[in-house]
């Protein structure tokens, strides 16, 4: 298992489009991915799951990948949070 912390830049966080855009992301690798804040944990695959952990801008969140290419999915996803306007 591969993770990494990120920081929601966005200044909406992680509403709508911008979730919206995680989860595809997430979804070209075939790694299981989750995605973390605080306590709650969910499968970043999922539009609902990743919109059910409210994240905002400035809140810590966690990438985690398991699998044959979890390194290159958590970094793809960690730099596309790092870079969501």
């Amino acid at each position: 298992m591969f993770k990494q912390e990120v920081v929601v830049k966005n200044k909406i966080g992680l509403h709508a489009r911008p979730a919206a855009k995680v989860v595809a992301e997430g979804n070209k690798f075939k790694s299981d991915m989750r995605i973390k804040k605080d306590h709650k944990e969910v499968n970043m695959k999922s539009l609902l799951g990743v919109l059910s952990i409210g994240a905002m801008c400035g809140d810590i969140v966690t990438i985690q990948a398991e699998g044959e290419d979890e390194v290159a999915a958590v970094e793809a996803v960690t730099k596309l949070i790092e870079t969501l306007e």
